[in-house]
């Protein structure tokens, strides 16, 4: 009788585990499925930069190149638009925000925007230089890192392939924050 008892509560625990494990399994399927139904421009304006602030300068590019993309690329209201411009500005440094205010940001983005698409220009690809290739420095007590980016471009049907220099520097909460970015000839080598 006693061994009944024992094979009845194992085989209980049994099953009891296998549809813990299964409602599991099923949950986390669901939110990955969440995941991947939003659209890059949906993750983008979601993400909690307060919270989730990229810890490299390297990633801060990234992002920022992530939101370039869905600038020059997408379709979206102008409500959709700010809240993108607002994902941006949390990326630049405070003196690079300050002289740049979200209304006369927009206004230039739109112009960009339009000159985009009557040019018939798009950016096919972004990336990043290698971990290896970001330069650190301490100038005037402050921590800056240049990291190279580069968009390759089609306008007319022909490609091209440009680079921008980054200068982040890190603010008073340790955040990797753009101070400038320029066009350079290619990746930069040298000592800036």
């Amino acid at each position: 009788m006693k061994k009944a008892i024992i094979a009845v509560a194992a085989i209980l625990c049994v099953v009891a585990f296998c549809v813990g494990f299964y409602f599991l399994q099923s949950w986390s399927d669901r939110e990955q499925q969440k995941d991947e139904e939003l659209t890059e421009f949906q993750k983008i304006i979601s993400k909690d930069l307060e919270n989730d602030y990229p810890v490299t300068p390297r990633e801060v590019v990234k992002l920022h190149n992530r939101i370039v993309l869905c600038f020059y690329s997408g379709s979206y209201s102008q409500e959709e638009l700010g809240q993108l411009a607002d994902q941006e500005l949390e990326l630049l440094d405070e003196e690079l925000r300050d002289n740049n205010p979200k209304e006369e940001y927009l206004a230039n983005l739109q112009l960009d925007i339009e000159n985009y698409k009557k040019n018939k220009k798009s950016i096919s690809q972004t990336d990043v230089c290698d971990t290896n290739d970001v330069l650190y420095k301490k100038i005037d007590g402050d921590d800056i890192a240049y990291v190279t980016a580069y968009y390759f471009m089609k306008e007319d049907g022909s490609f091209n392939k440009t680079y921008q220099q980054f200068v982040l520097r890190k603010d008073e909460e340790g955040k990797w924050k753009i101070l400038v970015f320029y066009q350079i000839e290619g990746p930069s080598s040298e000592d800036d």
